[in-house]
């Protein structure tokens, strides 16, 4: 099975292409421009590198939130155009579970942090258990103080990554009692071939759905959202 993943939830801007258990092309991009100027000649890039013809993949693997509410946009129009235009299904993949990938085998509880802002992040806690991703707590938004009161409340060894570490590390210094350390810049930041190896796994379980139907997961109302109620709130 070929899939085109993508991934531009936060920071960094990813696509690949994955077929079967092998990752045919991958690129990744963290630096100072924008996922609407990156992601296309990225994806462009990768089909012309490996003679892909996007109209012969036979689905359109996407992170789907929660992560930056204009990057996720992004790739869910992205998404949603290439698939819609071939005629194929999107695979949804949550963008926590997508980041805990980058840390397969690990048998410690594994923590994404993404930066949420307000002092807040994007979270979830996981590990690997027979050959396989186990979920233990599924992707949330919230606290960072509530992520470290849960992990002290377990009490088992902690490896942290994601992009909210450089944001709350002094934080995690400061309250967590728990052993943890942090993943290294080889694997801490978003990848999509982590989404097109969980997508495959989806798949077959028929966690798909059509180019139409799919729409980013957020988690929690945007800057705008709030201060839309706030005002409302306000008139009341």
């Amino acid at each position: 099975m070929k899939i085109l993943a993508i991934d531009s939830s936060g920071l960094t801007a990813s696509c690949a292409i994955t077929e079967d258990d092998l990752v045919l092309a991958e690129y990744t991009v963290s630096y100072k421009k924008t996922h609407s100027e990156t992601l296309m000649p990225m994806i462009e890039a990768i089909c012309s590198m490996t003679d892909t013809d996007v109209d012969l993949i036979d689905a359109v693997a996407v992170a789907k939130g929660p992560g930056s509410f204009t990057g996720l946009r992004i790739g869910s129009a992205t998404a949603k155009g290439m698939a819609g235009a071939a005629g194929k299904p999107v695979i949804p993949v949550p963008t926590v579970d997508a980041l805990a990938m980058n840390l397969w085998g690990c048998e410690d509880i594994i923590v994404p942090l993404m930066d949420a802002r307000r002092n807040e992040t994007y979270s979830g806690m996981y590990t690997f258990e027979n050959g396989g991703l186990k979920i233990i707590r599924e992707q949330n938004a919230g606290p960072v103080d509530n992520v470290i009161e849960e992990l002290d409340i377990i009490g088992k060894r902690v490896v942290f990554l994601g992009d909210g570490v450089p944001v709350f590390r002094d934080r995690l210094e400061e309250k967590l009692k728990t052993e943890h350390f942090y993943a290294p810049a080889s694997c801490n930041r978003q990848r999509a071939a982590c989404v097109g190896v969980l997508a495959s796994i989806y798949y077959s379980e028929g966690r798909y759905e059509s180019a139409s139907a799919h729409k980013p997961e957020y988690l929690r109302m945007s800057q705008a959202e709030r201060e839309r109620m706030k005002k409302e709130n306000d008139r009341l």
